[in-house]
């Protein structure tokens, strides 16, 4: 990294949680910090606001999802969780002596879940929908227009399509586990995450296959930038960024690297929600903002060896937040 990066640490707000944190999301006017341990942690964007703490799921969080108005989290207990911005909570689905190891949230209030091989599907009103996967559920996400939800399992990932009962589910295969999934903004290309240290992509009008590996470990935290030119990914000691504003997405091409590190490995990313900015965490608990065009950087939390598990922004680019494995958190308003 450049040797005296400009810095807005002093400007941060500092938290503290008894717990470590595993997801954050902005709900309306607050920052929604999930600890490990099922309580959601509510804490308002205004200075002398005092936290508020919701007890969510009697166990541990698995996964969770947010659309900027609810929080959806999936523990071990067995219960899929919405909780609000005032701190209001109630169970969308239970299973009991099941783990839901996946959430997603899909337009017009849709939520999706797994347990073990099973991927859920439950619309505003009426009944769910399921689909059995080959194996465990690795992932889950829904397809930017119309309802298409992507199931990331062993062997690749499978289209689904809820609301056509008779259509059958398109199958993109690509051997190995693949743990986690997305589409790009425009639909044109679906991407996973792999056990293995690579990501594997898809042009979903074709089934075209694009590799992308070299990392030196298990790519755990992905994101596409907000006009789709760019997907970050963690995995190595920079944020790397494949190419994918050509009809080919990164095929032939190589990935740029933002804010090397020489002594750790990048933990977590995240796209600002309209400019060309990305938010980074390390895993000896750094934070930086980097500028896409010409990777300048701005330090916002310095190392500590307490490793960064979560970084959002607000929807409107207002607030970034950020937390780590031992409960230090922080916010910053623009």
């Amino acid at each position: 990294m450049s040797s005296a990066p400009s810095s807005l640490t002093a400007k941060v707000r500092p938290l503290v949680f008894d717990t470590g944190i595993v997801h954050l999301a902005f709900l309306d006017g607050k920052a929604a910090f999930v600890g490990a341990e099922g309580v959601v942690h509510l804490v308002g964007l205004e200075a002398d606001a005092v936290p508020v703490a919701a007890r969510v799921h009697d166990g541990a969080v698995l996964h969770a999802a947010a659309d900027g108005r609810r929080l959806v989290t999936g523990g071990d207990d067995g219960q899929v969780m919405e909780t609000l911005a005032d701190g209001s909570t109630r169970a969308l689905a239970a299973h009991k002596g099941r783990w839901i190891d996946r959430v997603a949230l899909g337009p017009d209030g849709v939520v999706a879940y797994s347990a073990g091989k099973t991927a859920y599907v439950l619309p505003p009103k009426g009944e769910a929908k399921s689909l059995d996967a080959p194996s465990t559920v690795g992932g889950l996400a829904f397809a930017p227009k119309g309802l298409r939800l992507a199931v990331a399992h062993y062997g690749g990932v499978t289209l689904w399509f809820p609301n056509a009962p008779g259509a059958k589910p398109e199958a993109y295969g690509w051997k190995g586990s693949h743990l986690g999934v997305a589409f790009s903004p425009d639909g044109r290309f679906l991407v996973s995450t792999m056990q293995e240290p690579a990501l594997h992509g898809w042009r979903v009008v074709d089934g075209s296959h694009m590799r992308m590996s070299g990392y030196p470990s298990r790519v755990k935290s992905f994101a596409f930038t907000a006009d789709g030119k760019w997907l970050a990914t963690s995995g190595s000691g920079e944020a790397i960024l494949w190419p994918f504003q050509a009809k080919d997405g990164p095929m032939g091409k190589e990935p740029s690297m933002l804010a090397p590190s020489p002594t750790s490995r990048v933990t977590m990313v995240a796209p600002h929600p309209k400019d060309p900015v990305l938010a980074v965490g390390w895993e000896d608990g750094m934070v930086m903002m980097v500028r896409i065009s010409d990777g300048a950087e701005i330090l916002l939390r310095a190392p500590d060896a307490d490793a960064v598990t979560a970084i959002a922004w607000h929807p409107t680019g207002g607030a970034v937040g950020f937390a780590t494995a031992k409960g230090s958190g922080g916010l910053l308003l623009f």
